[in-house]
């Protein structure tokens, strides 16, 4: 896919951001609730009370982290760093939290230029495709999913629309679970699991390096 598709999703996302400002709506969460329930399921993909260090892949103005820190001690453990390809999402990210570390960096150009990190979550970044077709939105989605993997030493956490629903919004990536699956075991791992329980229309999977313990959360 060419560089110009993928920027049209970062417009986008510009567009709320100078609309909406630092809040949900900014990122394009219609409200904080379910937001707030969004970063609550990214971070279950870290065993708990792991030390780790972990990426918030897309991180927009950093409200996971924001979310994390409402919720101390309970995070303690989880070493956050943010990274978006946009520098207006970064500029407000680093005002707001100078002491936190953020990237700036297109992965698919850049990919050398990112340290690895024990996990890494994408929120949001799959969810919408905006003016994309769905077989170019799949490419987009593969190839960086491929990627960040790549940069991960344990596991990533990912969202995607779901197919199980009354009906499917044109500018959104709604992705069946058996495409997933297939593309998952044949070309990142075989050792995943799907969260399709927490009452939001998408769904959530992470994938790991090596099997989980039973448990372990």
């Amino acid at each position: 896919m060419s560089h110009n598709a993928y920027r049209d999703i970062v417009a986008h996302y510009e567009k709320c951001l100078e609309q909406h400002g630092d809040c949900h709506k900014g990122v394009d969460w219609p409200n904080e609730a379910d937001a707030d329930t969004r970063y609550q399921v990214m971070l279950e993909l870290v065993p708990g009370g792991e030390r780790c260090s972990l990426l918030d892949f897309g991180c927009g103005t950093s409200l996971m982290y924001a979310f994390l820190c409402r919720n101390q001690p309970k995070y303690g453990h989880v070493a956050y760093s943010g990274l978006d390809i946009s520098a207006k999402f970064v500029e407000v990210c680093r005002a707001k939290y100078p002491d936190v570390d953020f990237w700036q960096v297109d992965i698919l150009k850049e990919q050398d230029s990112l340290p690895v990190f024990d996990y890494i979550v994408l929120n949001g970044v799959f969810t919408e495709k905006v003016s994309l077709g769905f077989e170019e939105m799949e490419s987009y989605f593969q190839n960086m999913l491929s990627r960040v993997f790549d940069k991960a030493r344990r596991g990533i956490a990912f969202n995607v629309m779901s197919k199980a629903v009354d009906w499917e919004r044109g500018d959104l990536f709604h992705l069946s679970a058996d495409r997933l699956i297939g593309f998952l075991t044949k070309n990142i791992s075989r050792h995943f699991v799907i969260r399709n329980d927490y009452g939001l229309y998408e769904y959530t999977t992470y994938v790991y390096k090596q099997p989980c313990t039973w448990g372990g959360k």
